[in-house]
């Protein structure tokens, strides 16, 4: 028997829906829509402490096209989950109340730790049983202003951590030139790594046998590693690069101007602002935690909450 569900994940850099069919005595989700849009709820959060009202106004024009789509589609059940910019921000009661004046319903503003069994979920239930991909997994979902890790196996989680080195996060304080400098390089590590070592003390990551990189900064990176050119979610779902990989693709986006990371032709243009710090995070985590590849998922915390409502 399936169910016909609806998933809003309203994270700091942007705000996805997902409507599936979900299966789960045979545990396949069918996608009948799976949108993204760019709003950077989270921007000036770090600075400001606030969303700001032009952050907010493009996120409730967002919600309202998906609003519209959810009506033609008619889900038995939907939930939407907000993150990092939602939690920092202390008018995070304003977004509240706009989010249920559109869609009925009021947003779940969850924990790190909550927003990373989500995506744990969402990117394993397919894995299980599949020998080229081991457990324990430790899957990094590498969102806008947090980064989440959960390390487990089929039906059972032995750690997770959330820190605040997202990708717009770590550009706004760190990376201001264009290209940034390799000093503002050097002080974005140096605060990544400092996240890391937190990761370290409090999940064993040493025990994971296969790396799962979630978000767009992860499957950005893969689509340049791949050399595709254009867009291919299909090509780039569980696809594996090497850490050799994403060190020589982060070093060149770090590199280049925003005219020439725009011109990439998988870049998304919401991300060409961003992608250089999503590329170092994940090069920073494969190479404090020696992994020599990471498996990419296109499925994540929208997944999860998508499973969520299923069972």
């Amino acid at each position: 028997m399936t169910r016909r569900v609806a998933a809003i994940d309203c994270g700091t850099n942007s705000i996805r829906l997902l409507i599936a069919d979900v299966d789960v005595r045979r545990a396949v989700l069918t996608d009948l829509a799976r949108e993204m849009k760019i709003v950077r709820l989270g921007e000036g959060v770090d600075r400001t402490g606030r969303l700001s009202e032009l952050a907010l106004a493009r996120t409730m024009g967002a919600l309202r096209e998906y609003a519209d789509l959810i009506a033609r589609l008619s889900p038995a059940a939907m939930r939407m989950v907000a993150t990092s910019a939602t939690r920092d921000a202390e008018n995070s009661q304003e977004f509240v109340d706009r989010v249920k004046e559109v869609l009925g319903i009021a947003p779940e503003v969850v924990t790190g730790h909550e927003e990373a069994w989500l995506s744990f979920a969402g990117a394993t239930v397919e894995l299980a049983g599949a020998a080229a991909w081991p457990p324990p997994y430790l899957v990094a979902d590498i969102g806008g202003g947090s980064t989440e890790f959960v390390l487990g196996g089929p039906g059972e989680v032995s750690g997770a951590r959330s820190v605040d080195i997202g990708c717009v996060r770590m550009t706004e304080r760190h990376l201001h030139g264009d290209p940034p400098s390799a000093a503002e390089v050097a002080a974005a590590t140096a605060d990544i790594d400092r996240a890391l070592a937190v990761v370290a003390a409090s999940v064993p990551v040493g025990q994971a046998k296969t790396l799962v990189g979630l978000a767009g900064s992860v499957t950005t990176v893969a689509a340049i590693a791949l050399g595709l050119r254009s867009y291919d979610a299909a090509r780039i779902h569980h696809s594996r690069i090497a850490a050799a990989q994403v060190h020589e693709v982060s070093a060149a986006l770090l590199g280049t101007t925003r005219a020439q990371r725009a011109a990439i032709a998988v870049m998304h243009p919401g991300r060409v602002d961003v992608i250089g710090a999503g590329a170092l995070v994940l090069d920073r985590i494969m190479t404090q935690f020696g992994f020599a590849e990471v498996l990419v998922s296109e499925h994540d915390i929208l997944d999860g909450i998508a499973w969520s409502l299923a069972r």
